[in-house]
């Protein structure tokens, strides 16, 4: 339950429409378009984000990320409604999924500096992202400790009150990782 909600608050977020919830949702579409504007109008903020948001891509003709990365939207002011609808969906996801990324590349930036200044590459080395996973393979004598050290890293990346949650995770492979409790 926990899944489908987080998905279904972020696909609002991200302008999923009526039909995009009924499907995920298992509803019917009218059901999904009710739930949605109940949403909006308790979060009246994420009502007033969107706007917000299509209107400075109908304005300027793109959104940028929280660091200044550009989606440019020339769809947005076109005379095919389905376009609009197009843009304005990309308009309100790219800001937050585009600062997501910028967050991840800035993290993986770092955590790879801290690893060549403090440790051989032997010892660790960053080995892939996924979304928003950085995976690391460490020696295991120190894998608590560099553990520790990118959970740090990570949750300090971007400089704002709110501060960035991360889980910590070690296990012999992907399959076996168990969360580490700080």
């Amino acid at each position: 339950m926990r899944r489908e909600a987080k998905a279904l608050n972020f696909g609002i977020l991200y302008g999923m429409g009526p039909l995009g919830f009924a499907r995920s949702a298992g509803v019917n579409r009218e059901q999904a378009r009710q739930f949605i504007d109940k949403y909006l109008e308790e979060f009246s903020g994420v009502a007033a984000y969107i706007e917000k948001t299509k209107q400075q891509a109908r304005d300027y003709g793109y959104v940028t990320t929280a660091y200044g990365r550009r989606r440019e939207l020339p769809e947005i002011n076109s005379g095919i409604p389905q376009l609009v609808a197009q843009a304005e969906r990309m308009a309100v996801n790219a800001p937050a999924q585009g600062t997501a990324a910028d967050i991840i590349k800035l993290a993986m930036v770092k955590i790879f500096a801290h690893l060549e200044e403090n440790y051989c590459s032997d010892q660790a080395r960053l080995l892939l992202q996924v979304h928003d996973e950085l995976v690391l393979e460490v020696k295991t004598d120190l894998s608590e400790q560099i553990g520790r050290e990118t959970k740090e890293i990570m949750e300090n990346i971007w400089p704002v009150e709110i501060k960035i949650a991360t889980e910590e995770k070690i296990g012999d492979n992907w399959a076996e990782l168990r969360t580490v409790m700080n």
